[in-house]
């Protein structure tokens, strides 16, 4: 089955992904080569991002219904970057699970929001990894409570253990295959929706998704060296914009336009987007 994209409904434009009607039951998910930092979308695009991710995610949803029995809402990829998925009533959270001190985690831990049994070390690892959940669907993703999630009837008690359980599984597993390739994954975020009386996985996993370090060179107390969207994110901060935007954000000002990615930058993280899916998956890009 071939797609023409013309012929569907658009029913959400991502900062990423695009979402698709096909009929009451089915979505399609065009992954584009968009690139977003901070909750922006950047004005550059990386080539081949989106088949990587089309691609990555097919392979995680197979690889954790083959080794876990975790059932996702993939039905099929249409080559190269869009998938068929069942359509889910999604559940309005971001279960993140963080193996390391990290991003939001360890700047929380700086201004005394966090606490955990471990002194906040940037990169190091937590004794074990932990759920640490954020909002979905408003206009900046925050971090929410256990107790606030069950309150806004967006779980019960009883689901949200168990997706805390199943989410911190399904890192675990991921990372054992990571590190199986040569990398650490620092942390991951999944989504998961119903599905009649069922509660699947949802939405996509991939270098969008999750940090993703090289093992041999990893040392906490710095930056790691990463095979996924960082070394942008660590552009941005170098070049001032994370800082503006932050700035505008908290007076209410208008976002400051984003600045145009360096082509040699552009270029690196396309390689380690491609370099990551062969060596995760075990597969050839080309």
């Amino acid at each position: 089955m071939s797609f023409d994209l013309s012929m569907f409904k658009l029913v959400k434009k991502g900062k990423v992904k695009d979402i698709y009607l096909v009929d009451s039951d089915r979505l399609l998910f065009y992954f584009s080569d968009r690139i977003s930092a901070f909750d922006i979308v950047l004005p550059s695009i990386v080539p081949f991002k989106g088949e990587v991710l089309c691609r990555m995610a097919a392979f995680w949803f197979r690889y954790l219904e083959d080794r876990v029995g975790v059932k996702h809402h993939m039905l099929w990829i249409e080559p190269p970057n869009c998938m068929v998925v069942k359509r889910l009533d999604m559940i309005p959270i971001e279960f993140i699970v963080r193996g390391y001190i990290y991003g939001s985690l360890y700047e929380r831990m700086l201004r005394g929001e966090v606490n955990l049994p471990v002194e906040p070390v940037l990169a190091a690892r937590l004794p074990e990894p932990i759920l640490d959940p954020t909002t979905k669907f408003e206009e900046k993703d925050r971090p929410i409570t256990r107790g606030e999630a069950i309150a806004r009837g967006w779980v019960t008690s009883s689901e949200y253990d168990m997706l805390e359980d199943l989410s911190i599984a399904i890192y675990e597993v991921m990372n054992r295959r990571a590190e199986e390739a040569g990398f650490i994954l620092a942390d991951l975020k999944i989504e998961f929706g119903r599905y009649g009386d069922s509660i699947i996985l949802g939405d996509s996993i991939g270098p969008d998704e999750f940090r993703l370090w090289v093992k041999s060179s990893y040392a906490p107390g710095r930056l790691q060296d990463s095979f996924d969207k960082q070394p942008v994110r660590d552009w941005l901060d170098r070049v001032g914009y994370r800082r503006r935007l932050e700035e505008a954000r908290r007076r209410g000002d208008p976002i400051p336009e984003p600045p145009s990615l360096p082509r040699e930058l552009i270029e690196e993280v396309s390689r380690r987007y491609i370099e990551a899916y062969e060596r995760l998956t075990g597969e050839k890009f080309r």
